[in-house]
């Protein structure tokens, strides 16, 4: 097969393709294309491998567009809901908004074209197909955690394929995702040596750590962990809004709306399933005693709603409800502070806590923010793209991690995006957090693939930290979900309701919590060492 040819092209889009399915598309994820992740980069490793005469620098060049091709054809179809978010809020042309997309594959896939490019220089330093495929999953997690440090969007990493996989994400509390990426990775290559080696001994390796994988996907996906223990209760408010249609609250409306946020929040016995929001979940109806239970937490999640921090009436209101419910409460609000001295001031999203005797006791200021949804980056350059912020203003970044204590526990709180960012999370647990809590706006993905893909994403960051997580959202998916990362109860969607959540406290810390991507780090490390030495030398012979 020759360096460029038609066919290493058609084996890039298959991957690319092929590499889709294991993440959510429209709706939650089945087991069984899960497993498709043990497969989806088996074309794009005999695209870049497959013995060549010839190896040099051209077709270093010609390996990397490869790769280039299947991250386009990867980013294109499992973030293809920017586009809508981008025409229905950002207020942008639907042709506007699909060059937006389109630009955005581009640029991401990149870290592909990296892959396709460190790839082949391993092969290049080790002398070997044997040599690259065994060095593709260091360089892999390397791709990855650029990702993730460089531009700060790891969104849909290939561990998170295996979310429900309860033996592989045993692995996340040692080396978060990365590891369970390492793995998948690696057998791809076991299965790609079975069509590139000639050695018919090495061969059969592909078969085994087939089967052997086959086991652990079975034994992963039918394991039975019992439930931990779930003494604290907390009430996740669900207002189902409307994004950007709930700007008029003025006067009276808003003291109504507050109103009916209260009553929901003091009235939580409605249906929810006893796991994911999908039909065949079965439905329960809690057993409901006058008053109101006996509860630790009020979440009201990230909402279009303006609720305003330092406004009184929401102050007042929300002090009531801390007071008549004996709980703590974490609320999403705006905060605005106005500029002081050498403090410029700025616009925060933001939670409020306000403690059991009604005091607003303390305020964590969203650190990541969205690019082109609560800012502009680059503005001056990307004028055009404004209106995607006209709902919310250029937002201010937050500067400090916070954790809220409660009546001798701590919570945890991040915000929305933030939940794919698990360097960023843990740091909550390691400041002694012995709950997470997720409050989020998913209003803006729609009904795509985007509120699935972000849930499991933000469930591996209870893996990770081994820590119950409470996720509040505005619209769906409001969720409690345990520290092996199983959704119990979540609320129906589109619909204005409370779930009456059970959780529990955990203080341990893990490995990952304690150290983080300490392995991601190690790989990286191993990945610059073959790529000096594959730039250098090239010990290929075509063999």
């Amino acid at each position: 097969m020759r360096a460029g040819s038609k066919l290493s092209w058609l084996l890039a889009v298959e991957s690319g393709v092929i590499l889709v399915l294991p993440f959510p598309v429209a709706g939650p994820l089945p087991h069984w294309r899960a497993q498709l992740a043990y497969l989806a980069l088996v074309p794009l490793f005999i695209a870049l491998l497959a013995r060549r005469p010839y190896f040099g620098w051209p077709r270093v060049a010609s390996n990397t567009l490869v790769a280039y091709v299947c991250g386009i054809v990867w980013y294109a179809g499992t973030c293809y809901w920017i586009q809508s978010t981008m025409h229905l809020y950002g207020n942008l042309s639907p042709l506007v908004a699909s060059i937006m997309l389109f630009l955005f594959c581009l640029f991401l896939a990149l870290y592909f074209a990296l892959f396709g490019f460190l790839l082949t220089l391993a092969q290049r330093a080790t002398g070997s197909i044997a040599g690259a495929l065994c060095s593709a999953p260091f360089l892999w997690v390397t791709m990855e955690l650029a990702c993730a440090r460089v531009t700060s969007f790891p969104w849909n990493q290939l561990g998170y394929s295996q979310i429900d996989n309860l033996l592989l994400t045993r692995l996340a509390p040692l080396t978060g995702t990365y590891g369970i990426a390492f793995l998948i990775v690696a057998a791809n290559s076991a299965i790609a040596s079975f069509f590139l080696l000639k050695n018919h001994f090495v061969r059969l390796i592909a078969p085994s750590i087939a089967f052997l994988g086959v086991l652990a996907l079975y034994l992963g996906f039918s394991r039975d962990i019992p439930r931990q223990p779930a003494a604290a209760k907390a009430i996740l408010l669900q207002p189902n809004l409307d994004v950007g249609g709930e700007s008029g609250w003025t006067g009276n409306a808003f003291d109504r709306q507050i109103q009916n946020f209260a009553r929901l929040s003091e009235n939580p016995c409605n249906n929810y399933f006893a796991g994911l929001p999908i039909a065949r979940t079965p439905m329960v109806r809690p057993e409901c005693s006058p008053g109101m239970p006996a509860i630790q937490l009020i979440l009201w999640p990230e909402s279009p709603a303006p609720l305003i921090d330092n406004n009184p009436q929401f102050r007042h209101a929300l002090s009531a409800l801390a007071q008549a419910s004996h709980a703590a409460i974490i609320a999403g609000d705006i905060a605005i502070q106005p500029p002081s001295g050498e403090n410029k001031g700025g616009i925060y999203n933001s939670a409020a806590f306000i403690a059991p005797d009604g005091a607003f006791a303390g305020r964590y200021d969203k650190i990541h923010l969205v690019p082109f949804g609560e800012h502009v980056p680059f503005p001056e350059l990307l004028s055009f793209a404004g209106s995607l912020t006209a709902e919310v203003g250029q937002m201010t970044p937050g500067t400090r991690r916070v954790v809220f204590a409660a009546a001798g526990h701590h919570y945890g709180p991040f915000i929305c995006y933030e939940a794919i960012f698990a360097d960023e999370v843990r740091q909550f647990t390691k400041l002694g957090a012995d709950v997470l809590v997720n409050i989020s706006d998913d209003g803006w993905y729609g009904d795509t693939s985007a509120p699935w893909q972000h849930l499991n994403m933000a469930r591996m960051r209870a893996i990770e930290n081994d820590r119950w997580l409470l996720r509040d959202t505005n619209n769906g998916i409001t969720a409690v979900i345990d520290p092996y990362g199983r959704v119990l109860q979540s609320s129906p969607r589109h619909v204005q309701t409370s779930l009456l959540a059970h959780f529990g406290y955990v203080t341990r810390q893990t490995f990952y919590t304690r150290h983080g991507d300490v392995f991601a780090w190690l790989c990286a490390i191993i990945t610059v060492v073959l790529a000096f030495d594959g730039a250098f030398h090239n010990r290929y012979r075509g063999a």
